[in-house]
């Protein structure tokens, strides 16, 4: 849908969502600076009808409405290398909103230069991490918009924001009794808000959407198998699929068994710390899965350094700098890692859960032959003592320093082989 402005008005672009803070921003911007608002909504997974936040996006005073899908681009060049990453955010939040946010971004700007904007205004708070992952992003993709923030600075509560809608006739789609704020894509779904914020309570049912809970879960398990090229998933059960079907298709088979619940006391970037729930079956099982994959074709000093590598790079994606040099020099690293990582991996779903119960790759470096202890068994275990002594030398060096420092010592301190001394009793 298109929409001009008058000559000369000031043209806004709202990031909008369809939620509550959105559609009041349409309203407010317009009252407060008499300007031109298009409403871009960037399709990256949400279950909404998004069409139906068009409509409502154009009654509430929008000159334009579009939607831009997004979903593949968002699965290839968003989803994938925070896969490739094992990206867990306190080890715990696959990131599906902060890895949603760099693409928005991309896009919004992409449309105002196209319409004419100059300015992009976007609905979050003042004490959210997306305000951040906005605007450094958009500063650094078009660093000569200007930028607007209507949520942080109109300062109303949630109750007051719906208040204001009822005031003015604005469709909104929530209530002052279900007051959830969500946030949905591919990869996670987000729930705020309401009795949520009492890190005590319950999370109630009514708040999933993607999971089902243990009584509504099937009574046996189903196992699923992830085909991986070079840490990409390009199969389920044998059959390849785009990832984005992949993802679609593991949030529903997974979301029936109720896996990927996930209830975080977060450490959002502003310094406060949130209670957020989120629903992500597709990342928890192949992130899981991932992993294991990882561990049997990697050699254990790669495999240990680049899990350190990961918590910086999800401590990255989560305070907004996906376009910094250091978030874009993390992932040539973690594509170099991922040459070899190639394979299948079998879980079981399961009443929560997903478990890793087979793992094969053509570069596994398993050896049956060197870890079994039947009678096939090829290890060297005579091996074995030379390499402890090398290995514990240098402990024992320093303990045998320190105990002649301490007035003991032996004349023969260093020997590879001692007899232990005689015990009496």
């Amino acid at each position: 849908m298109n929409g001009s402005s008058a000559e000369g008005q000031k043209k806004i672009l709202l990031a909008y969502s369809g939620g509550l803070d959105t559609s009041v921003a349409i309203h407010w911007l317009k009252e407060k600076n008499s300007c031109d608002v298009v409403a871009v909504t960037i399709d990256v997974g949400q279950s909404d009808d998004l069409k139906d936040a068009m409509r409502r996006a154009k009654a509430i005073g929008a000159s334009g409405a579009w939607v831009i899908d997004a979903k593949k681009e968002f699965a290839d060049n968003f989803i994938l290398p925070a896969l490739k990453a094992n990206a867990l955010y306190e080890g715990k939040y696959p990131l599906g909103t902060a890895i949603a946010r760099p693409l928005m971004v991309m896009k919004l700007v992409e449309m105002a230069k196209r319409l004419g904007c100059d300015t992009i205004a976007h609905g979050c708070t003042g004490k959210g991490n997306d305000q951040v992952r906005f605007e450094v992003s958009i500063a650094a993709l078009a660093p000569e918009l200007a930028i607007l923030a209507p949520t942080r600075d109109w300062k109303m509560s949630r109750d007051e924001e719906i208040a204001y809608a009822n005031e003015h006739g604005i469709p909104i789609p929530v209530t002052v009794d279900s007051p959830y704020s969500i946030d949905e894509s591919l990869w996670s779904r987000a729930i705020e808000c309401g009795v949520l914020e009492d890190p005590m309570v319950e999370p109630p049912e009514d708040v999933y959407g993607w999971t089902m809970g243990p009584s509504g879960s099937p009574d046996a398990p189903e196992n699923v198998e992830v085909g991986f090229d070079e840490g990409k998933p390009v199969s389920i059960n044998g059959a390849e699929m785009e990832l984005a079907d992949i993802v679609s298709k593991l949030n529903e088979m997974a979301g029936n068994h109720g896996i990927g619940r996930i209830d975080l006391i977060e450490n959002r970037l502003v310094g406060i710390k949130s209670r957020e729930i989120y629903e992500a079956p597709a990342a928890t099982v192949l992130i899981k899965a991932h992993q294991d994959l990882e561990s049997l074709v990697m050699t254990k000093d790669l495999l240990h350094y680049k899990k350190s590598v990961e918590q910086t790079y999800a401590d990255l994606v989560y305070n907004g700098l996906w376009f910094s040099p250091l978030k874009i020099a993390l992932d040539a690293f973690i594509e170099k890692t991922q040459e070899l990582v190639s394979g299948t991996v079998k879980l079981k779903l399961f009443k929560g859960s997903a478990v890793v119960v087979g793992r094969d790759s053509p570069y596994s470096l398993y050896s049956a032959s060197l870890s079994t202890y039947t009678k096939g068994d090829e290890f060297d275990h005579s091996a074995a003592k030379g390499f402890i002594y090398v290995w514990g030398l240098p402990l024992k060096v320093s303990s045998l320093v320190r105990a002649r420092n301490a007035g003991g010592g032996t004349t023969n301190e260093f020997a590879v082989d001692q007899e232990p001394a005689t015990v009496s009793k």
